[in-house]
């Protein structure tokens, strides 16, 4: 196994020295690798880069997203994706191509406080971004407990090959959908797993950097000791990368906006 050299950094500091590819949030200068955020550095053969420890989501095309429906006009829903940008979702990718505002009632389709699974279809940075919920096991997302965490935790949340999600979600008994925008709605049919889900997200947020941290969280979700790997600090921080689980996105939050909705999406 490859050696992962790891510390923390605020921007200025000196990450690596040599001949080291900047990778993402440092630059380099002369034959140093400067960190650009506050972070975790991780350096291997590929580069060097540092992991930040919060900030919030940018978009990029074709990231899963879940967002929370604002309102919207004649032609689009405006839509909260937990960033600085508002994104818009298109009539059309709704009604189809006979979309007829004079006929079409956007309202019973999509009200103010419904939460969509979307994919952004389209984002340059000179407009907000639009989404689109065509492609498979995207739509409305009807009932479940919606909280959110850092962006850059999503990642760690889904764990080597989905195994902290996974973990959590069979100790539990639940089902987590995921945004890359640290959206995340956890749905079930009990409350106390449900509640040990949220729970057991929180903790990973928090402790994200840590090492050991799928081992610690299966022990908290009483997983049988047989079941317990040696997790040596498996950070998987690829950041924005793609994320689906089995038929479902995962999102994240800070977790201290847990909100209930009910039947038709809204709280």
């Amino acid at each position: 196994m490859q050696e992962v050299k790891r510390k923390y950094v605020i921007p200025g500091d000196v990450v690596a020295e040599g001949n080291f590819k900047p990778l993402v949030n440092v630059f380099k200068n002369g034959n140093s690798i400067v960190a650009t955020r506050i972070g975790i550095t991780e350096s291997n053969k590929d580069g060097t880069k540092v992991i930040p420890l919060s900030g919030i989501y940018f978009p990029r095309t074709n990231d899963i997203v879940i967002g929370k429906i604002l309102d919207h006009s004649s032609l689009s829903w405006s839509v909260d994706i937990n960033s600085c940008f508002s994104a818009h979702l298109p009539a059309q990718d709704v009604f189809g191509r006979d979309f007829s505002p004079a006929h079409d009632d956007m309202g019973r389709q999509l009200a103010s406080g419904d939460v969509i699974v979307a994919r952004i279809a389209m984002f340059d940075r000179t407009r907000d971004p639009i989404l689109t919920i065509q492609d498979k096991d995207l739509g409305k997302i009807p009932t479940g407990e919606l909280l959110k965490i850092s962006a850059t935790r999503v990642p760690r949340l889904i764990g080597k090959r989905g195994s902290m999600i996974q973990t959590i979600e069979q100790a539990t008994a639940t089902r987590i959908t995921i945004g890359q925008n640290g959206i995340i709605v956890v749905s079930g049919r009990d409350k106390e797993g449900i509640n040990l889900a949220i729970n057991a997200i929180h903790i990973v947020e928090i402790e994200a950097h840590t090492s050991n941290l799928t081992q610690r969280i299966k022990q908290l979700l009483n997983v049988p000791e047989s079941d317990i790997e040696n997790d040596d600090t498996q950070i998987n921080h690829e950041n924005n990368e793609t994320v689906m689980h089995d038929d479902k996105v995962i999102s994240n939050d800070n977790g201290k906006d847990t909100e209930m909705m009910n039947s038709n999406g809204t709280k």
